[in-house]
């Protein structure tokens, strides 16, 4: 099952287990459970602290495998093969019901153990999205933590007839006792926010006591993750308030055009940039959403002052704005209504829920004709509708869309309604613009790859200038119109929207910023 390499690797993974775990298996007659048996004993023999307990009563759902540790009664579940992404969830459910260190605060290690509630968690993934490993390791923690907490990883290929009953078209897609708690990427903050009533107001009360700083960034993709560290090495105080740090760059699959670095995926690269940002003494603050921002010359204190959603406010000499950008959406009817029951804005992450059926990219530009390929693999057939009479991708990716029997490509099609039948996406209209003549396609899922709309509706009520467009307008230091605030990345008028260009303008700005500071002097403390 496993390759003798990776062998090697878990095997010195697993010298770090303090206690012993147990891997309780709950299988069926399934090519599935035949290989998760397999994985099983494999891992066993690796360690002797691992023991594996065939057990068809552990669990309804078959094939599972349960990850326990029998001392503190923890349980942690894969339904499914934990394989592809979900592997390295698998790895840590071991090293943590053995005892291995969390890498947590304390303090959220003490919050996730005095949740006094019994709490089942079900998540639903494909083993090809990179968004899910996060939520369900979080998951994971918390059970390994908390013996009151259950988690269990669903595989949506693996259980098809589950996810057709829920009608989960979306991954991942999490379930607490029974109810829907939340779909897409979750962080652990925000997860305790949720289950913890009382967290974001203790939260908020925190912030508001922090003494200003003299860079704060709002946003932490790689134009913040550098304007931080570049700001930091300066030696002066910084700090980033996010929603999540990494931006959209979480959400991207492959990265081969970050120079010096010739394949990478997102999700690794944002975490490299969180690691190099933690290297320096900046005060990261995530889970926060910037809700507006006042200039230092219109306040009272000299301080410009950046208002948070859960109420809080904090105030710095300068800001650099980072809030990056989002997939555009097509905004016509029947989209926001089906919503994760049909419309998607990843093919990575959800294209396996679609096995087999039919499916429209919208969009013919790289990252459209990019999905349609990566669909075509998975599906049935594949429908492009390009709104211009002529695609915007490289040739490269045509050639290749165009050589596979089961894309098709409609170009002068203007999208028109999302068709279902109530709870699911069955068909989208469009509108030939060639003839006007409205035309219909049954099918079972829509991607949505249309560009990019910047982060930018919290601003205003500022006295930022914006573009048409939304975007941050800003001069050759990162500087907008507002003194004291600067903003760089996808989130401004510059061009090209690369993740090495939102890197080099947020150093940019950061130096900018700085230039600014110098040139004059700080608040008198009052």
């Amino acid at each position: 099952m496993l390759e003798q390499s990776m062998k090697q690797q878990l095997k010195a993974y697993l010298e770090n287990l303090k206690t012993d775990v147990q891997l309780v298996l709950s299988l069926d007659d399934s090519d599935t459970a035949q290989k998760l048996h397999e994985l099983a004993y494999e891992i066993a023999e690796l360690n002797d602290k691992v023991s594996v307990i065939e057990n068809s009563n552990a669990s309804v759902r078959k094939p599972v495998m349960q990850v326990v540790n029998p001392t503190k009664q923890t349980s942690i579940s894969f339904a499914g093969l934990p394989m592809g992404h979900e592997f390295t969830s698998l790895v840590l459910a071991l090293l943590h019901s053995g005892g291995h260190p969390m890498k947590l605060e304390q303090a959220v290690i003490d919050q996730i153990a005095a949740l006094d509630q019994d709490i089942i968690v079900e998540t639903f993934i494909s083993l090809s999205c990179q968004n899910c490993p996060d939520v369900v390791q979080a998951f994971n923690m918390m059970a390994a933590i908390n013996p009151r907490i259950k988690a269990t990883m669903i595989d949506g290929a693996a259980f098809q007839a589950e996810v057709t009953e829920r009608n989960i078209m979306a991954v991942p897609t999490v379930y607490v006792n029974g109810e829907v708690f939340g779909q897409g990427r979750m962080s652990l903050t925000e997860i305790l926010n949720k289950l913890d009533t009382g967290a974001a107001k203790k939260a908020a009360a925190s912030l508001n006591d922090k003494a200003p700083f003299d860079v704060l960034v709002i946003g932490g993709g790689p134009a913040g993750a550098s304007a931080a560290i570049y700001s930091a090495r300066k030696g002066i105080r910084t700090g980033v308030v996010a929603e999540r740090f990494g931006g959209q760059v979480m959400d991207t699959m492959s990265i081969e055009n970050f120079i010096s670095v010739q394949e990478t995926t997102g999700p690794r690269l944002a975490a490299s940039l969180e690691e190099h940002v933690k290297q320096y003494n900046v005060d990261i603050m995530s889970e926060q959403r910037v809700d507006n921002i006042v200039a230092a010359a219109d306040t009272d204190d000299g301080y410009a002052h950046i208002y948070l959603q859960s109420g809080a406010i904090l105030k710095s000499r300068s800001v650099i704005i980072t809030t990056g950008a989002r997939w555009r959406e097509m905004n016509v009817p029947g989209e926001q209504e089906y919503r994760n029951k049909g419309v998607a804005y990843c093919p990575h992450c959800d294209g396996p829920l679609f096995k087999g059926k039919r499916t429209a990219v919208i969009g013919g530009g790289n990252s459209g004709i990019e999905a349609a390929i990566d669909l075509a693999g998975i599906v049935e057939h594949v429908t492009v509708l390009e709104f211009a009479d002529t695609l915007r991708a490289d040739q490269v990716l045509i050639n290749k869309a165009e050589s596979m029997p089961n894309i098709d490509i409609i170009k002068m099609a203007q999208t028109t309604e999302v068709v279902g039948d109530g709870t699911r996406v069955t068909g989208i209209s469009y509108k030939d613009r060639n003839t006007d003549e409205i035309k219909h396609i049954e099918l079972a899922g829509i991607f949505v790859q249309i560009g990019l709309v910047p982060n930018t509706e919290w601003l205003k009520k500022s006295a930022v200038a914006l573009t048409p467009r939304g975007e941050i307008e800003i001069g050759a230091y990162g500087n907008t119109n507002v003194n004291g605030i600067f903003a760089a990345g996808d989130v401004t008028t510059v061009p090209f929207k690369q993740i090495i260009i939102a890197m080099g303008e947020g150093a940019k700005a950061s130096l900018g910023a700085f230039d600014y500071l110098i040139r004059n002097p700080a608040p008198i403390a009052q």
